[in-house]
């Protein structure tokens, strides 16, 4: 049975979509089946996998309002393991079409009960926002993980993203952990940014990721290629750090 992971912070720019590509890169060249979910209707995640998004007949926002057929969303990539649902503009629309459901929070669970079986991780890059996209990722996911950037207000916010998934615990998905906090843009020269990495670690002990994920410019440069960087560049920093990443990951959940 797949493991449902959201990708998860309202704050924009701490690397969620980088880190879900990257992620599921890493996880597909061990040899595990992964489907990433692209629920931010920016669909950086499709285009970062080299989708065109204009000439996908299904995305989300079908399987959500629509209710297609989830299967008939879901596309390959370069990687022979990895698959995603992408995502369209016209995500943006989705909340408010939402709001008139029955169990609004729980669509997102429905469509992907029906798939998840198929994988070994399933994960959703969510929106920059708490909005109730976000809401039903968390809502479908077993669990999350939080990317934090060791930036000035990398704990800012995080405060709201833990209230958000206590209240999703305690009333619609009690089985959501949290996976782990993981680093990004760490550079090690900085003295701020050696602060912050003790300061989640003073928080969050053990629900910190080993790894660290490193500010790479060779990660940065992936996306507009539409690959992730394992294939772009496999000697970089940031190829080694999501390689290191998802072994990490696949020992916890043994």
């Amino acid at each position: 049975m797949g493991k449902i992971i959201a990708l998860a912070n309202q704050k924009g720019g701490v690397g969620k979509t980088t880190t879900t590509i990257n992620l599921g890169a890493s996880l597909a060249a061990l040899d595990k089946k992964v489907l990433i979910v692209d629920a931010d209707p920016q669909a950086n995640a499709s285009s970062g996998l080299g989708i065109d998004i204009r000439n996908i007949e299904n995305s989300v926002y079908e399987c959500f309002v629509n209710k297609v057929d989830p299967k008939l969303a879901i596309v390959g990539t370069e990687l022979d393991n990895l698959f995603v649902m992408p995502s369209h503009i016209d995500l943006v629309g989705a909340e408010i079409e939402m709001l008139s459901f029955e169990n609004r929070e729980k669509v997102f669970k429905e469509v992907l009960e029906t798939i998840k079986g198929e994988y070994d991780y399933v994960l959703i890059d969510c929106s920059p926002s708490l909005g109730l996209i976000t809401v039903n990722a968390l809502t479908a996911a077993d669990s999350v993980i939080i990317p934090v950037q060791c930036e000035y207000f990398a704990l800012e916010g995080i405060s709201k993203l833990l209230n958000t998934i206590k209240i999703i615990k305690s009333k619609l998905n009690p089985h959501l952990e949290i996976e782990g906090f993981l680093l990004t843009m760490y550079d090690a020269r900085l003295r701020l940014a050696n602060q912050i990495y003790e300061e989640v670690k003073k928080h969050f002990n053990e629900l910190v990721f080993k790894t660290v994920i490193l500010r790479n410019i060779k990660l940065s440069e992936a996306p507009s290629y539409g690959q992730p960087v394992l294939l772009y560049d496999p000697e970089s920093k940031g190829a080694i750090n999501h390689m290191q990443l998802a072994e990490e990951l696949i020992a916890k959940n043994q």
